[in-house]
């Protein structure tokens, strides 16, 4: 089991950045692919993107591919989401979530829906003005 804590939001105007930490405890954080999802009020939980255990392979979801990016550092235990570019509709809150599968093979697979992931955070606030 995964715990995970979630940080770095906040409120930003429109085209500013921000980035989004998530610290992990528990042990053999780099044996699980790692994701980032966000839910506006009154929307379904959205995918945003994946990493994989190792670090070499990520996924990205077309409404936010080119403007986020998604990394992590296995030595600290911590994922990141960096977010560049960001419009209104990004507005959300932002949780992180650990694969319910460890050590995914192959490692290029991912998953993406969020019953897929077994542990989550309980997410932080982004709002992007206009």
């Amino acid at each position: 089991q995964v715990q995970l804590v979630e940080s770095g939001g906040g409120l930003v105007q429109a085209g500013g950045s921000l980035r989004l930490s998530c610290a992990a405890s528990g042990r053999a954080f780099s044996s699980y692919a790692m994701g980032w999802f966000r839910q506006a009020p009154g929307k379904e939980r959205q995918f945003v993107c994946v990493i994989s255990g190792g670090g070499a392979y990520t996924y990205t979801a077309d409404s936010v591919k080119g403007r986020f990016t998604i990394s992590r550092d296995n030595a600290e235990n911590t994922l990141y989401l960096q977010m560049n570019s960001l419009k209104p509709e990004d507005t959300a809150v932002y949780y992180c979530a650990a694969d319910g599968v460890k050590q995914r093979r192959p490692a290029y697979t991912f998953p993406v829906d969020a019953g897929d992931f077994g542990s989550w955070g309980q997410g932080t606030q982004v709002t992007v003005s206009s």
